[in-house]
């Protein structure tokens, strides 16, 4: 087990300090970030106020002219509160257009864009259509479709190489919007306080819920003041239909508050597994309850036992979530099994880069990216699971070239536990690859199969100084029984900041010696815990122990281990004492006696 601070300590810090400039905060920046208000809210003219007057042009006058309007909903947990948000903003103003002009897409896969919608614009015959979350790279398509007379919003936050010139491209990547590290629906939502401005409303203000959960959900950076505090002020007054119900059913595992980081554990993967395991018809049952004019509709129960009975849309849907996440864990835990045996057989161990070549139909596409986390997770290496396919080749002036190629293509995963957190340039710069589309540490991949044995070399050469072991990356190091329970107090304090880029804080002891009288088994014969309590009250916890564990810590001397764990603070009958939940330990010494 390895650890190392992640800066030297500063000993004129107090424990809050030394933990947030860790994570990249300015030490005079720490008491604004703790204390956001609305004026780190960016003006929505920075997206670029021409654009943004286009768009609304286009809007008002579609709805002037009772013209057909299309709503495109990207496949994942950012485009469904982005196309939810605008969606609702819009039946609020203008309920009798909504419901009777404006039509939503749901994609049957995990497709982005306009790449299958053509042909049902087409037969649908569409005069505006609008794509919060995704399509501002989709220029073929734009140019396409423009020169058929429809209008293009682009409500989106993805890098793209430059503004279409055939759609009203609106992108804090590509204007003078400072914050970058802000999803669709946060674009989204600018787009509509800038028509509450217009419109001399205060409309969109009542969907910073789903401002809060879509940028949660895409994982935004919270070192970002303006995307920290709407998350914060989203979570305080969550009024969305799904939302709120799902909050309700999962509240003993959120807690008393909403945190980023609860969200992502307890609501965010249930939208997410939707889109990678659920039906078309699911995907909408979905949808429709986070839309406020569509949520509570009474309809045909389907719990079981209930046949005859009704119930309200939302709570089937957050049924109907609950069952598609526990189908997609069975599908997961079957692709995994069938992913270790390869790792035996091929001897994928050899290579720094977890490589799966697939079969097609092996693993469903649209959890490779689910299962790649998970071994990536578990074998603490970047991970690629990549299926076979064909690729017809085209030659430069657009026509079929007689011949193919087999390219593996999937999901991709870097390890940032080892250090690996920029792998898609790592996987570019092998020279190897004939896609790199993404996230650094999650995006598509694809290989030529004629390249495989080339990325490989390349790659272990690359990483070759990446640890073979995963490395905790710590705020303090404590020796022996020196714990400070106040920094472990303060420290659990910030719990309510950890998500993307603001890492919960991980301490380690070293050479904590450990006798019998310090150790507990608590409920041994249901779900063992055992407890290390120190001598000033400190109590070490690590959930899902066992007999076995216990009894190789038992000593007539004693046991000397290394720690690591996440600080908490434990309260009980008004009585607050600080808790270390052990994330690893390793036994580095015993002693038969101890004097």
């Amino acid at each position: 087990m390895k650890y190392k601070l992640i800066k030297e300590i500063n000993p004129n810090y107090s424990a809050i300090e030394q933990v947030l400039t860790n994570r990249g905060i300015s030490y005079n920046d720490i008491k604004h970030y703790l204390n956001t208000t609305d004026s780190d809210i960016n003006s929505a003219e920075m997206l670029g106020e021409e654009r943004l007057k286009s768009a609304a042009a286009a809007l008002v006058s579609t709805i002037k002219e009772n013209k057909k309007m299309l709503v495109v909903v990207d496949s994942d947990c950012d485009g469904y509160t982005s196309s939810a948000l605008l969606l609702n903003y819009l039946y609020d103003l203008f309920p009798a257009f909504v419901k009777n002009n404006v039509k939503y897409y749901i994609h049957e896969g995990k497709e982005h864009g306009l790449s299958d919608t053509m042909e049902y614009i087409d037969i649908k015959d569409f005069d505006l259509i609008i794509l919060p979350d995704s399509s501002s790279n989709d220029y073929g398509y734009h140019k396409e479709l423009a020169q058929r007379g429809k209008q293009i919003i682009v409500l989106d936050h993805h890098e793209a190489a430059y503004l279409s010139p055939y759609a009203i491209v609106i992108n804090n990547q590509l204007s003078d919007y400072p914050n970058k590290d802000f999803s669709g629906v946060g674009v989204t939502w600018q787009f509509c306080r800038y028509l509450d401005k217009l419109l001399n409303n205060n409309n969109a203000d009542n969907y910073i819920d789903l401002v809060a959960l879509g940028n949660c959900g895409d994982m935004m950076s919270l070192q970002s003041i303006e995307t920290k505090h709407l998350i914060n002020k989203g979570f305080k007054q969550v009024r969305n239909p799904f939302f709120y119900y799902m909050a309700d059913k999962n509240s003993f595992s959120l807690g008393d508050t909403l945190t980023p980081m609860g969200v992502a554990f307890y609501i965010v993967p249930f939208i997410n597994a939707m889109q990678r395991s659920g039906t078309l018809e699911e995907k909408e049952l979905l949808f429709k309850s986070m839309l406020s004019y569509e949520a509570f509709e009474i309809i045909p129960s389907t719990k079981r036992g209930c046949k005859g009975q009704t119930e309200k849309l939302v709570e089937q849907a957050v049924r109907t979530a609950t069952n598609v996440k526990n189908r997609q864990t069975r599908a997961q835990d079957a692709g995994m099994e069938l992913l270790e045996n390869k790792i035996e057989k091929e001897n994928l161990l050899d290579h720094k880069v977890l490589l799966f070549l697939l079969k097609p139909g092996e693993i469903d596409k649209n959890i490779a990216g689910l299962i790649a986390n998970k071994m990536m997770a578990k074998y603490q290496r970047p991970c690629c699971i990549l299926t076979k396919t064909v690729e017809t080749l085209i030659s430069d002036m657009g026509h079929y070239a007689p011949m193919t190629r087999i390219v593996y293509q999937g999901s991709a995963r870097g390890c940032d536990k080892t250090g690996i957190n920029n792998f898609k340039d790592i996987c570019a710069a092998t020279g190897a690859t004939s896609m790199t589309e993404g996230h650094q540490g999650a995006f598509g991949l694809g290989i030529p199969e004629n390249e495989i044995e080339n990325f490989l070399n390349k790659t272990d050469e690359l990483l070759k100084d990446m640890s073979d072991e995963p490395v905790y990356f710590v705020d303090y190091i404590y020796n022996g029984v020196d714990v400070q329970p106040q920094n472990i107090l303060d420290i659990a304090s910030l719990n309510d900041l950890w998500g993307k880029d603001v890492d919960e804080a991980i301490v380690a002891i070293h050479d904590l010696k450990v006798s019998k009288d310090m150790i507990t088994l608590m409920s041994p014969d249901k779900k063992p815990t055992l407890k290390i309590t120190l001598p000033n009250k400190v109590a070490l916890i690590k959930f899902g122990s066992s007999q076995e564990e216990y009894e190789s810590l038992l000593s007539d001397g004693y046991v000397a281990i290394d720690v690591v764990g996440r600080c908490n603070q434990n309260t009980w009958m008004n009585y607050i004492t600080a808790q270390i939940l052990i994330e690893d330990y390793e036994i580095i010494d015993t002693a038969k006696y101890c004097f």
